[in-house]
């Protein structure tokens, strides 16, 4: 892996995403949206057009996405050699986790973090815990920043890379070798950290031992953005649903590159009573079955249009007209 790029590197490579502002606003290789209390769907459809060199790990470094949400939203297109001028969808409508919006929120479902400031929410991809050693659901707090933090491997750790044929030892200094990269926030809840990484690929995927990990010019606009004592809850919501206007939307992640049948039953079962809590809350609801099986079968993660709330807006009858 390549070592963290010098200051001077990543701000000679900020006009790029100045470029790409869309609805938003670039935040590192992050996104920023605009953002009043009460509203739950932010930004909107984008896509970018390969050049030959192009990989979806790089697209998502460059524009704020994690490798397995841009590979679940381009299903038919290879990740690592997408090829020349091709059309790569980037999921940047985005249902919001479930409330009270503020402070920072983690849906490791969809690897991502929220961090809500300022009058915007600003959104990173994160790589979250394995399977043998999961992200904890937890609503903690920050204790401190942790500029060039050294790392002190866990007995736990040190014990599986012996077993795997190497040596850890009982302390890593700052550096290019050091996994948490050259920032963090620790967390109240103890053991755990937001941090940078020197395994750039990993940000997206399920590959840490339960801290959450940053792309480092992320981690580093987010720990000057974070007092201490902010809020830091983390959830796991891979079905979301959203009314805005009178248009209902819901949100799909898969969370592996490919689902099982079991898997799709979960989601699905997750969207049902999702809706219905939505018809339970609003009169007039109208569901397009259809698309709702669409949006599970594919668990893209792409925002799409389920349903209308009748009456409450004009454009009611194109969609009875229309399912």
């Amino acid at each position: 892996m390549r070592p963290s790029p010098t200051t001077s590197n990543r701000r000679n490579g900020l006009w790029a995403l100045c470029l790409w502002a869309f609805s938003t606003v670039a935040f590192a290789g992050g996104q920023a949206y605009e953002w009043q209390p009460g509203e739950t769907v932010v930004g909107d459809p984008t896509w970018t057009t390969t050049v030959y060199e192009d990989t979806f790990a790089g697209i998502g470094e460059t524009r704020g996405f994690g490798f397995l949400e841009m590979v679940r939203a381009n299903p038919d297109v290879d990740p690592w050699l997408p090829g020349e001028g091709t059309r790569i969808r980037l999921p940047s409508r985005r249902l919001l986790p479930s409330g009270p919006h503020e402070d920072i929120i983690i849906n490791l479902a969809e690897f991502r973090l929220y961090h809500f400031r300022d009058g915007k929410v600003v959104t990173y991809p994160v790589g979250i815990g394995n399977s043998s050693n999961p992200s904890p659901l937890t609503h903690t707090s920050v204790r401190m920043r942790l500029e060039s933090p050294a790392w002190y491997p866990p007995e736990s750790i040190r014990r599986e890379a012996a077993e795997q044929g190497r040596t850890l030892p009982r302390e890593i200094p700052p550096g290019p070798s050091n996994p948490l990269g050259p920032f963090a926030l620790q967390l109240e809840k103890d053991g755990y950290l937001i941090h940078g990484t020197n395994k750039r690929f990993g940000v997206g995927q399920r590959v840490s031992h339960g801290c959450i990990r940053m792309f480092n010019d992320d981690i580093e606009e987010l720990v000057w953005a974070t007092p201490k004592g902010s809020g830091v809850r983390i959830v796991d919501e891979p079905v979301k649903t959203a009314i805005q206007g009178n248009t209902i939307w819901l949100q799909v992640h898969g969370q592996k590159e490919s689902l099982s049948e079991s898997d799709h039953d979960r989601l699905w079962r997750e969207a049902e009573a999702a809706l219905a809590r939505i018809r339970e809350r609003r009169a007039g609801v109208e569901i397009n079955r259809a698309r709702v099986e669409k949006a599970v079968a594919e668990a893209s993660g792409i925002a799409v249009r389920v349903g209308m709330v009748m009456g409450e807006a004009p454009g009611w009858r194109y969609w009875r007209s229309s399912r």
